[in-house]
């Protein structure tokens, strides 16, 4: 009898130690989700439910004051591809792609530079990343100032004998040349941070080995650090092209939109707190959204973030 129920001791306790680690296996897998609750909640809530209503809302007119909408199918769409005033404004990102390019090619220029031994190289990563830190908003205050006749701008030229009476906010063409170079100087600090540190990941033995072999400044840039930042110069490319196609603040502050300059975005907004047109601007959002997305996984299929392996 006591050697039975010592038995049933026994195997209560084998049991016990087999369903411990069991219970322990299952909490190790909710525990993870019971941490990402809240990000997903936030996600969720400010992320995903205002595309899902802004998807909605551009099959409608809604004005965005009136409780009643009216479902008007893809009339937003139709109307916004064949209204050469609305389409027009894909034309303006042009400018901005074109500084995009020269922004990348200036930021890799002077990472690779900086990344090697030259004298106040720190000093020089602060210059080119300091643009970045400041507000957007200051930012088109003081170059508004910059580019105004008898500003900043033409009082530099004066020094050097040049004079000229060209309102360089005057035309489509030169505002948006001076509103993409205002951008450029801006968020070529941030370009510059990418490529400096994916430079500085690269070991420097590489190097090392490289100049041993005779390789000077440019096969070692070639062969080391072009193979070895693609993933970050990719991710560039992705930044640059969406946002030149979601400018917003800069030609928003300094022109509004005016003399040919209006953006995407300047237009959206204005479709939907000027005009009370908020169903076509949740189209018109809806497009840009498209437009990016299909623009980032075309150049994930044309340049396919391979890793490279530098060792």
């Amino acid at each position: 009898m006591a050697a039975t129920a010592q038995q049933t001791v026994e195997k209560t306790s084998a049991g016990a130690e087999i369903a411990a680690p069991a219970r322990g296996r299952r909490w190790r897998g909710v525990t993870p989700w019971l941490f990402l609750i809240a990000p997903l909640t936030l996600l969720i809530v400010f992320t995903y439910a205002p595309i899902a209503n802004m998807v909605a809302y551009s099959f409608t007119d809604w004005d965005g004051v009136s409780p009643e909408l009216h479902y008007t199918g893809a009339d937003n769409y139709t109307e916004i591809f064949t209204r050469e005033d609305l389409f027009r404004v894909f034309f303006v990102s042009g400018y901005y792609l074109a500084a995009s390019a020269v922004q990348i090619a200036a930021a890799l220029y002077f990472a690779t530079i900086l990344s090697f031994n030259v004298r106040f190289r720190n000093f020089f990563k602060g210059v080119l990343f300091f643009p970045y830190l400041i507000n957007g908003v200051a930012i088109g205050f003081v170059f508004l100032y910059f580019f105004q006749d008898g500003g900043t701008l033409d009082s530099v030229l004066s020094l050097f004998g040049v004079h000229t009476d060209h309102a360089w906010l005057g035309t489509s063409t030169s505002a948006n040349t001076s509103l993409a170079g205002v951008s450029v100087w801006r968020y070529l600090g941030l370009n510059f941070v990418l490529f400096l540190g994916a430079i500085q990941s690269i070991p420097g033995e590489l190097y090392e080995a490289a100049e041993l072999d005779g390789a000077n400044r440019w096969h070692q840039f070639r062969y080391i650090i072009a193979p070895g930042i693609k993933p970050v110069l990719s991710l560039t490319v992705i930044l640059s092209i969406s946002g030149s196609l979601s400018v917003f603040e800069i030609p928003y502050i300094m022109t509004g939109g005016a003399t040919g300059t209006e953006t995407f975005v300047i237009q959206t907004v204005n479709l939907a707190f000027r005009f009370n047109k908020t169903g076509l601007a949740s189209a018109a959002a809806v497009v840009l959204l498209l437009i990016i997305l299909l623009v980032t996984w075309v150049q994930r299929r044309m340049v396919p973030d391979d890793k490279v392996d530098l060792v």
